[in-house]
């Protein structure tokens, strides 16, 4: 298959480092988040705006492209296998009409870009999993004809994917009561997509010496996400003596925004019972010590967090499209499932709910048992199986229409295994903020 590479990046300010890339060992084209190597992130992508260049290059034996910013500084796309297309694609700006003009201007481009790939690709499939990508993306897919499968990761749907529901023939979600959104007929709930190895048997006394920590000490882990959540870790500076001398042990990921402020307010409490870190290179052991872990709450974690069984207290970012985290976080606490603490109460409240919970063996296990209630394994898997049911007789081709971090290549690496040739798209937009 012909590869595709866009000439429409991501990145304000450029690259801050140039660690992000795939393991090459990993057969699953997924972040084994051992060793030096990982996948970006979603929010990693978003940094990366104007102004880049790419080059297709193989790098550790793993063929990809190299993405270089404006100041010089570059990082690793792996193609995985698919072919990868960049879509220059954002939402409208409320507080500056004027600049919606190029919004539009680069929405336009960006599905002509698609249908040309369309034809030349020919497509069985469209899979979807929401995002401005997907507006321009499945629409012009629609339009032509092709079907479409659309998978909503949050308990509250975006608006992409509501605006693409009548016109998709399955709806795949991971929370129940979606019919308010999409028409009951087309929704299966499959769950969402995690990181593979996460499940993997993993040996706990390994986990704890990785971290240098007492096996016989509960532990908490506190993560924000790779550039790490602004409240979180304000919460956690807010209460470092507490932690000092409370008797557990804490796992804390700051983010590298953060890191060097975290760092700096640690300083006068360092112990050996709190590790601080700006990333967690081994996700699977950090769960595997962890007695309670507290997070934002965005679909994959809480998909991670539910099929692990892990008890845990989700402060939901409040600048998210709909605040869908908090929906996602309510989906959870309303079922005794998790813990929610409000991101305007977490500088107050977070660590002393945590210290409160963590002490508590019988409340771990109750949230332990109630949120593997709510786990969907094999999520990749049955979203392949739908697609795979639009098409008794495949023509060998799928136009899969999905994030290139580490959320978006897990559907598709299903496909891969069936020997199905997948095209991605990648969407390029503004950062967020956390």
């Amino acid at each position: 298959m012909t590869k595709y590479c866009s000439d429409s990046n991501y990145g304000n300010n450029g690259f801050t480092d140039n660690k992000t890339v795939l393991d090459p060992e990993d057969d699953a084209a997924t972040a084994n988040w051992g060793g030096k190597w990982r996948m970006p992130t979603l929010e990693e992508q978003d940094e990366l705006r104007d102004n880049c260049t790419w080059t297709q290059t193989l790098q550790n034996g793993v063929d990809g492209y190299k993405v270089t910013g404006p100041n010089g500084n570059s990082i690793f796309l792996p193609a995985a296998g698919y072919n990868i297309v960049g879509l220059k694609v954002e939402g409208l700006d409320s507080k500056n009409i004027f600049r919606n003009v190029k919004v539009v201007w680069n929405l336009l481009r960006s599905m002509a870009k698609v249908r040309g790939v369309i034809k030349e690709f020919r497509p069985d499939v469209a899979v979807g999993v929401g995002g401005y990508a997907s507006g321009a993306a499945l629409r012009v897919a629609q339009q032509m004809g092709i079907p479409v499968v659309l998978q909503e990761q949050n308990s509250f749907a975006g608006v992409t994917n509501k605006m693409l529901a009548k016109g998709a023939e399955k709806i795949c979600v991971a929370y129940t009561g979606m019919e308010r959104f999409f028409p009951a007929e087309k929704i299966i709930l499959t769950g969402n997509p995690v990181r593979q190895n996460l499940l993997a048997e993993i040996n706990k006394q390994e986990a704890y010496e990785f971290f240098g920590l007492n096996p016989n000490k509960p532990t908490l882990m506190v993560m924000g996400g790779s550039l790490g959540a602004r409240t979180i870790n304000q919460a956690m500076i807010a209460g470092l003596e507490r932690l000092k001398t409370s008797g557990i042990q804490v796992i804390w990921q700051t983010g590298k925004i953060y890191y060097q402020d975290a760092l700096k307010a640690y300083e006068p409490y360092r112990c050996d019972e709190i590790k601080v870190t700006d990333f967690l290179s081994r996700m699977d052991y950090a769960y595997a010590v962890a007695d309670l872990v507290v997070s934002r709450a965005g679909a994959s974690s809480i998909s991670e967090l539910s099929l692990l069984g892990k008890p845990s207290i989700l402060v939901p970012s409040p600048n998210v499209a709909e605040d869908h985290q908090t929906h996602n976080a309510r989906a959870l606490s309303d079922k005794g499932a998790a813990i929610l603490v409000r991101d305007v109460e977490a500088v107050d409240t977070m660590v002393d709910t945590a210290l409160t919970t963590i002490s508590s063996t019988e409340k771990l296990q109750s949230l332990s048992e109630n949120v593997l209630k709510l786990a969907y394994p094999n999520s990749a898997e049955k979203i392949v199986e739908e697609a795979l049911l639009l098409k008794k007789e495949l023509g060998g081709k799928f136009y899969v229409k999905i994030p290139i971090g580490e959320e978006g290549l897990r559907a598709t690496m299903e496909l891969k295994k069936l020997g199905v040739g997948v095209l991605m798209t990648a969407i390029f937009t503004p950062a967020h903020a956390l």
